[in-house]
């Protein structure tokens, strides 16, 4: 290596050498999760081709999600003590701890943020909640804890330094006062992220030695879910001490190679994201049908006793309907490609659907080398894209995304840990960096309100584009014209910008009237996923077809623009 960068006439920083050198439990090359998918080898050429065409070959590797889950279903043990686990948390008022790192961080959030937050303030509302109120946590919807290595501010970005370092975990884990006899579940697309595994090893450590372990049963309550086979994962000492410990329960979700080499964004976190919302939604049900009606649980939106194995069943429906959809994705596609190869911006619209098109718009930028979000008070665009919701202000806006207060790292809890324990004088360098951009001040830094400075100085422009990403009742109410999403749609319109409308329902798309009102006011791109469920009742179908949809198209009009890193 050293003759070839003296021919290039190339000088690597003492940090390379370090790591090339001395870090060989950080190379990960020899992943699966890491190879080239043989499906996708020749995307761009596709994509710029035929991008209908395209979209299914990116499209096609979500098959290799319905073959993982047909293999869980058959071997369900697991999976159904994890389910057991949460029905027991919910039932005794233990925390639910589901701490993640990066596009696995996203995923904890949105557990608590859009699937366990939401469903528990629609019960309250409830009739029924006079029946489930003594029987249940007074503060059920606090209950669940969705974590990411670097707090709240990382959902916008990575914070440096800190997904290598183990002790982040652990202090994020003792931050929240998760205790032994809480459950935690630990997520790692590859299986061998540090701060992951660091959080798990705490969690371990606080059942003491081995004899306390065995009375307490920790293995009943921890949980790792990962996405590489174990024998890939055994020369990583640190993947090694959690996949092999007798007290930790391994959930293993191999899939093989994402549709995009490395990009754990899409096969892996779907199927992580799919499974473990399952387990939530068959603990939930297990309770609810202990003190509620058969008619009661229906009409919180659990049609039918399918067990965790039934559930997992869902998710082909799921993907035939967003296989549906593929015409209309790639006119979507085209228009947004085109947006962009004109110096233009777009601008995606949601409420329901918020943290699905946040999550993906935000992962773009890491994975094709894009400018990442703009900071609020900007007034000249640099990222590609913005996100917005209906909020007055960027607090309100926060509020909407997490279902609570933004929640940063305490610099006085996390900095002499950071400091002191850290060796490594570049990790320990980046930590400290990275910790001074991930207090709660953090949370004036971005804005994505429809309000205010935003609508003022940052609205769709003419040859901009405008994405109205709507759920269920939402699409009606895109559809009229009416309410926050007719107001963007208008607003749009009024300012020459292209429109595109994305919606997902449960069964069918707006009613004649709503349709009638449509063709008035045509968008320029129309695209709809219709899902033929009625058993979903923590959104978890919509969030993950919307999520497959999103991840293939935004793939697919980085490699119409030749910036997709080839798979």
């Amino acid at each position: 290596m050293s003759q070839i960068l003296h021919w290039l006439g190339l000088k690597p920083s003492a940090q390379s050498v370090d790591y090339v050198e001395n870090k060989k439990q950080f190379h990960l090359f020899s992943l699966l999760t890491e190879q080239r998918h043989p499906r996708t080898w020749n995307l761009s050429f596709a994509v710029q081709s035929d991008t209908a065409a395209g979209l299914r070959m990116l499209l096609s590797v979500d098959r290799d999600i319905s073959a993982r889950l047909a293999e869980l279903r058959r071997s369900p043990s697991a999976l159904e003590q994890a389910a057991n686990a949460v029905e027991e948390a919910i039932r005794s008022g233990r925390r639910i701890y589901v701490y993640g790192c990066g596009a696995t961080g996203r995923l904890a959030k949105q557990m608590e943020s859009a699937f366990w937050r939401p469903f528990w303030r629609k019960v309250r509302r409830h009739p029924c909640w006079s029946k489930l109120e003594a029987g249940l946590p007074r503060e059920i919807e606090d209950l669940v804890i969705g974590e990411m290595t670097g707090g709240d501010r990382a959902l916008v970005s990575s914070l440096e330094g800190f997904e290598d370092l183990p002790i982040i975990g652990r202090l994020q884990l003792e931050d929240h006062g998760v205790r032994a006899g809480d459950m935690v579940v630990c997520v790692t697309e590859g299986g061998e992220t540090s701060s992951v595994i660091g959080t798990m090893l705490a969690a371990l450590d606080q059942y003491g030695g081995a004899e306390e372990r065995r009375r307490a049963g920790p293995r009943e309550r921890l949980y790792f879910v990962y996405n590489n086979p174990d024998e890939l994962l055994r020369p990583f000492a640190r993947s090694a001490a959690i996949i092999d410990n007798p007290d930790v329960t391994r959930i293993n979700l191999t899939t093989g190679p994402q549709a995009i080499t490395g990009s754990t964004r899409m096969q892996a976190t779907t199927i992580e994201t799919f499974v473990l919302g399952a387990l939530f939604e068959e603990a939930i049900a297990r309770i609810l049908r202990r003190r509620l009606t058969v008619r009661e649980v229906q009409e919180l939106g659990f049609a039918g006793d399918s067990g965790v194995a039934g559930r997992l069943a869902s998710f082909d429906a799921v993907k035939g309907a967003v296989d549906e959809a593929v015409q209309p994705a790639a006119e979507f596609t085209a228009l947004e490609a085109d947006t962009y190869r004109q110096g233009r911006f777009a601008t995606y619209f949601a409420a329901r659907a918020l943290i699905t098109v946040f999550i993906d718009s935000t992962e773009r930028s890491p994975t094709f080398r894009l400018f990442p979000l703009d900071k609020a008070g900007e007034d000249e665009r640099r990222c590609w894209v913005q996100v917005w919701t209906p909020a007055a202000d960027y607090r309100e806006a926060w509020r909407s995304f997490l279902g609570r207060p933004f929640r940063g790292l305490r610099e006085s809890f996390y900095r002499r840990p950071l400091e002191s324990e850290v060796s490594d004088p570049y990790l320990r360098a980046a930590a400290l960096r990275s910790l001074a951009d991930a207090g709660d001040e953090q949370e004036r830094a971005y804005d994505f309100s429809f309000a205010g400075h935003n609508v003022e100085r940052r609205a769709p422009a003419a040859g901009d584009l405008a994405v109205a990403v709507a759920m269920d009742a939402e699409a009606a109410e895109l559809a009229r014209g009416q309410g926050s999403f007719g107001a963007f749609a208008s607003l749009a319109r009024g300012r020459g910008a292209r429109l595109a409308l994305v919606t997902v329902t449960g069964r069918s798309g707006p009613g004649a009237d709503e349709a009638a009102s449509m063709r008035a006011r045509p968008p320029d791109v129309r695209l709809h996923i219709a899902l033929d469920c009625l058993d979903d009742p923590l959104t978890l179908r919509r969030q993950i077809a919307l999520k497959m949809l999103l991840n293939a198209h935004s793939t697919a009009v980085m490699a119409a623009l030749g910036r997709s890193p080839e798979p």
